[in-house]
C-alpha cells in the first residue's frame, strides 16, 4: 500500500478524472483501460465515474495504476483490485500494481457530472453539495430519484453500503439510497 503525505486535514480542491488522465500516450492506455472497470457495488458506475481512480502511469513494462477508496474499510477495494489487473491483463500488461492511497481521503466532490447522471437514473439519489473540510453535518433536502419531490427523510444514516443512506420519499412513498457526501 502506498500513502500521499498531505495533511490529514487539508481538504484538496475537487480534481475530476479528466485532470488526472496523464498525458504520456503509455500511461493514457493504462487510465483509459483502469477507467472501463464498474465499481462491484453500483456497477452503472465506473471507477472514473465514482472519481476513486486517481492515477494511472507507465513503468517500464508495469503498468501501475492508483485508486483511493470511498471509504478506509471498503469491501469492494480488493475486488476492484481484481477488476482492474484482469482488465490490463487483457489488454497486454502483464505486470500490474494497482496501489490503494489513502490521503488524501476520497470525497464525493470527485465525482464526475456524468457519474452522478448516472446514480440517478440507477435509482440513487447522488450527493448533493460539497464535502465539508471539517465534521459539519446539515441536513438538507435529498431529491427523490424516482418522482424529483424534495420531500423526502432520511430513514436510517446506514443504507446498503456505508456510502449511503437510506431515505424514503413522502409523496410517492418510496424508499431510495442517498449517496452521502464525504
Amino acid at each position: 500500500m502506498t500513502t500521499m503525505t498531505d495533511h490529514p486535514h487539508t481538504r484538496p480542491a475537487p480534481v475530476t478524472g479528466r485532470e488526472l488522465r496523464p498525458e504520456d500516450e503509455a500511461s493514457a492506455r493504462i487510465w483509459d483501460v483502469a477507467a472501463t472497470v464498474n465499481d462491484p457495488e453500483i456497477p452503472v458506475l465506473s471507477i472514473a465515474d465514482l472519481g476513486i481512480l486517481r492515477g494511472a502511469r507507465a513503468e517500464g513494462e508495469r503498468a501501475v495504476v492508483v485508486i483511493t477508496p470511498t471509504y478506509s474499510g471498503c469491501p469492494a477495494m480488493e475486488t476492484i483490485t481484481a477488476d482492474v489487473t484482469a482488465a490490463l491483463n487483457a489488454h497486454g500488461w502483464e505486470d500490474v500494481r494497482v496501489e490503494l492511497v489513502l490521503q488524501p481521503a476520497w470525497t464525493t466532490d470527485w465525482m464526475s457530472e456524468d457519474g452522478r447522471r448516472k446514480l440517478a437514473e440507477y435509482g440513487i439519489a447522488p450527493p448533493t453539495g460539497r464535502a465539508a473540510a471539517g465534521p459539519v453535518r446539515l441536513s438538507l433536502a435529498v431529491k427523490c430519484p424516482r418522482c424529483d419531490s424534495l420531500n423526502t427523510r432520511e430513514m436510517t444514516r446506514f443504507g446498503s453500503t456505508a456510502c449511503k443512506a437510506l431515505h424514503v420519499c413522502n409523496e410517492c412513498l418510496e424508499p431510495f439510497d442517498y449517496f452521502k457526501v464525504h
